[in-house]
């Protein structure tokens, strides 16, 4: 059987895609419409067309040939859209995170390389479908080459394009020589349209007998054919695509379009951040994780009427002075920098501004190097003049995602003291499922739209660095920014302020943003020798389940490729096929594959083969490339204001996500490692959801056994199974277990009974046991069901809001996981608020004690310490008293602490 090449003309679908979407956006205001539509269509392409082979491909920016051989070429093309250059990047990122191999070679145009890749594959005999809108692609068709227009669905081959232009594929180029091409500025015939065209191929075969007969064609017509000939030679030249361009140095060979992995932490940042809900959801599984394009709107009041604007910039010690005295007497100054890098640790100043009423703000330049740049105030005598004001606890100050300026002032050498205000965070407590960019905010707001940084920096591959903006222009855009932030706040904390739970949690938030840069600065040491005999390890491990594979199919196949994978399981093995993709081939995903993994070895073999090669690339190869080399250290990003319920999202590296259900996973913690003279000291919360789902409920027989310090799953399996305490079987047990967090997430019956592999009716049966024993939760349940659907939110036990856009208006599928979002929300929410307080307690008690002794990563529910040796017992013994003295629950908490050489010993 054939094997097969699809190729995606990337470039025709970026503007098909634009333009046949509406002006979707994200909540930052960002457009999504040509990133969503050719995600779509890719993910449509490839469902439809089980291709062993794949590539999408772009034109690159710059000239080529045509462009030396007509100045004229493309002369009359508009610009791209602003919204459609904007998504670019994004879309590119975006495909090749979907694991296409992906090319924009300079020089040479997209379907150039899209026909050169044809001719290629036809010498293999591997047949070439390519996806395109572009007319000029059927030219390529023959009995190797078909074309399909992913969007409308249309398939041509030889007989469709003959049918469709009236001309066979062998003729297209002369079709396209007579019809020109108006939108890349292609000269044809004068007044000569596709009907004509057609119509003269037909009757005299080719262009070259049409020429050769140019006098016989009468008229207007036979005058501007026989006015546009001396142009033939040319406009041949531009219409036809090229198949024999050299690409060795980038595609050697058909091997180089095999598709790659999916980088699913790529996948799901893009997701989350472009508001992609159903695939967010698809790739995750996380009903948690709300986009922050897909929300319920807590709608703003009329924007305030505009204010007249007072921009300084300071180039002079006459203003700075001026500015000096003015911050020094103003109640609350709006403070924001610029910088040269968006990395926290190596962002270096390049500007600060100040706003100190609305609409009068100023920009202190300090490090552009714009040509022409007006001459700025020295960086270390501006600092040094105002530092005592930087670092004056008591002078409040104002800011958006104070952690990041807390950082680059750090970097600079000054630490920041006295930040009252966040308006990220007075954002986030008021909307935690909306975007809280500073741009988005002020125009949700306070309804203004300032300047972009795409206007100023560019985009893409010739976006510049900050620093190289024209000073006058960087005001204007940093004084907006203070400016902005302060008439947020104006609008902003009086809502909080008029409510007594919001104001607690924004009291809540305020300190995490400074011990967040405390332990983000601290990172966490890494042993790279261990990573990497880790890796070697995993990669001798992934060949025996690689041969293995082999052995279990009966031959060789790509692991990676789900129609290689789908042949063998079924077709050659006939297994049951589980599910359907949406074009109706049998599914080959993990769900999938861990349902087949209960009877059949290959898919097992499968599932370990995966989850060691995303441990691998994720973690033991990508861990050593991040250490910081002026501190040897890892230092984690942890978002404050990005996910729904309050917990914090590690990136870069993602340390949260580290598995630890597996030996392997938990070999990976092995690799964090203390200092020498110190230990690695690991405090977590002990079944804390599971004690605030207790206190919430108010459940009695829940509390008892907690009060009485029972086994809490033994607890419960003594209630639904009707049997002491202390006869229950460690499966019993087992199964109370899963019961326990199951109906925490608002797992169903169908739910437990696929997740404990027992029947449906038994799941049910376990469930109305449990309710029995525990009325509360049951009532506690239902409860929350119509607050949800009363309010639109739920709150966790210190009054944070949790919103849930779905709860009413969504489809079934998704009201109901907004329904069991709302029952777990309360549970996963007032953890997250327990372990922040708990954070400020420890770093407050490590600062007040003058220790050495450093927080360096939050986990979930768990803290990460540094711990000099003199010091371990001391922490040991504070730790759990610190960490349950934040609150008081109906049942106590309980924290646990251990201590080692790494991570995983401290476990």
């Amino acid at each position: 059987m054939a094997k097969t090449l699809l190729l995606v003309d990337g470039s025709s679908y970026l503007y098909r895609a634009y333009h046949a979407l509406p002006d979707l956006r994200n909540a930052q205001g960002e457009p999504t419409g040509a990133l969503y539509g050719v995600l779509n269509m890719l993910r449509r392409a490839r469902n439809d067309h089980k291709a062993d082979y794949i590539a999408c491909i772009f034109d690159a920016p710059g000239k080529t040939f045509r462009d030396d051989l007509y100045a004229d070429y493309k002369a009359t093309r508009k610009a791209m859209p602003d919204d459609l250059a904007l998504q670019v990047e994004p879309i590119v990122q975006a495909v090749r995170a979907q694991g296409w191999p992906v090319f924009a070679i300079e020089g040479i145009e997209a379907d150039d390389v899209i026909g050169t890749l044809a001719v290629m594959a036809a010498a293999q005999d591997v047949r070439t479908i390519v996806s395109t809108g572009d007319k000029d692609m059927a030219q390529l068709v023959n009995d190797h080459v078909t074309l399909v227009n992913t969007m409308s669905g249309e398939t041509l081959d030889a007989a469709g394009v003959a049918a469709k232009f009236g001309v066979p594929p062998e003729r297209i180029v002369d079709y396209l020589m007579l019809i020109g091409d108006t939108v890349d500025n292609v000269p044809g015939v004068e007044k000569v349209g596709p009907k004509t065209a057609a119509k003269w191929l037909s009757q005299y075969g080719s262009l070259e007998q049409l020429v050769a007969q140019a006098d016989s064609v009468k008229g207007v017509a036979g005058s501007n054919l026989r006015a546009a000939i001396p142009n033939f030679e040319l406009t041949r030249k531009l219409v036809t695509i090229r198949t024999d361009c050299d690409l060795a140095a980038h595609i050697p060979g058909l091997d180089a379009l095999v598709e790659r992995p999916a980088d699913r932490a790529e996948l799901e940042r893009m997701y989350e951040r472009y508001g992609f809900r159903s695939w967010l959801r698809e790739l995750t599984g996380d009903a948690e994780r709300i986009p922050q394009g897909d929300s319920r709107v807590v709608q703003a009041e009329a924007p305030a009427a505009p204010v007249e604007l007072h921009y300084d910039t300071v180039t002079d010690w006459a203003v700075f002075d001026r500015w000096l005295e003015a911050i020094g007497q103003a109640g609350l100054v709006a403070l924001d920098t610029e910088t040269d890098s968006l990395s926290e640790m190596q962002a270096g100043l390049v500007g600060i501004s100040l706003s100190v009423a609305p609409g009068r703000a100023c920009y202190i330049p300090l490090t552009h190097r714009h040509p022409g740049s007006i001459e700025q105030l020295p960086k270390d005598e501006v600092l040094a003049r105002l530092r005592p004001w930087l670092e004056d606890p008591k002078a409040p100050k104002l800011l958006h995602n104070a952690k990041f300026d807390t950082h680059v002032f750090a970097n600079a050498g000054v630490a920041l003291r006295g930040v009252a205000h966040d308006t990220m965070l007075q954002a986030y407590v008021l909307e935690s499922h909306r975007g809280v960019g500073l741009a988005e905010l002020a125009l949700r707001w306070l309804g203004r739209k300032g300047v972009a940084y795409e206007d100023i920096c560019g985009k893409g591959a010739n976006q510049i660095c900050f620093d190289e903006v024209a000073i006058d222009v960087a005001s204007q855009y940093s004084c907006e920014d203070a400016d902005f932030t302060l008439q947020l706040h104006g609008v902003l904390h009086p809502r909080i302020e008029a409510d007594g739970k919001l104001a607690a949690i924004y009291a809540i938030e305020m300190p995490v943003s400074r011990v967040l840069c405390v332990i983000e600065r601290n990172g966490v040491r890494i042993d790279p020798d261990e990573l990497g005999r880790q890796s070697h390890a995993l990669g001798q491990e992934m060949l025996r389940l690689e041969q293995l594979a082999y052995e279990l199919a009966g031959q060789p196949f790509n692991l990676n490729s789900p129609k290689q994978l789908g042949e063998i399981l079924f077709e050659k093995l006939q297994l049951p096929a589980v599910k359907k993709t949406a074009s109706g081939a049998p599914s080959t995903d993990e769900e999938v594959l861990s349902k087949l993994a209960e009877d059949y070895p290959l898919p097992k073999a499968l599932l370990a083969y995966r989850g060691l090669a995303k441990l691998k690339s994720t973690y033991t190869d990508k861990l050593p490339k991040m250490i910081n080399p002026a501190t040897q250290r890892v230092h984690t990003r942890y978002a404050q204001a990005a996910v729904v319920t309050g917990r914090l999202a590690s990136s870069d590296p993602n340390l949260q996500n580290i598995p630890v259900r597996t030996a392997e996973g938990r070999r990976v913690r092995e690799a964090f490692v203390a200092s020498p003279g110190c230990l690695i000291v690991s405090a977590d919360y002990s079944q804390i959801e599971l004690r605030i789902m207790a206190h919430i409920s108010g459940d009695e027989n829940l509390m008892s056994a907690f009060e009485r310090g029972d086994d809490i799953h033994r607890a419960t399996a003594a209630e639904v199974f009707g049997t002491p305490a202390d006869q229950v079987t460690s499966e019993q047990r087992r199964y109370a277990k899963v019961i326990n967090f199951g109906l925490i997430y608002g797992m169903s019956a169908f739910g437990l009974a696929a997740n404990l592999g027992i029947a449906r009716d038994a799941a049910k049966h376990y469930i109305d046991r449990y309710f029995a024993r525990y009325p509360g939760v049951a009532r506690y349940m239902d409860e929350t069901r119509m607050q949800a659907r009363d309010k639109g939110y739920v709150e966790t036990v210190f009054g944070r809001r949790l919103w849930l856009p779905e709860i009413n208006g969504g489809s079934g599928p998704r009201r109901a996981a907004a329904e069991r979002a709302a029952i777990n929300a309360p549970m996963q929410g007032t953890a997250a608020d327990l372990i922040k307080m708990a954070m400020v307690a420890v770093q407050d008690w490590i600062e007040n004690q003058g220790l050495g002794t450093r927080q360096v990563m939050q986990v979930h529910d768990e803290l990460v310490l540094e711990v000099p040796d003199a010091e371990v017992a001391g922490v040991r013994r504070m730790l759990p008293e610190l960490m349950c003295g934040v609150a008081e629950l109906k049942v106590p908490l309980v924290a646990e602490v251990g201590a080692g050489a790494t991570w995983e010993q401290a476990h």
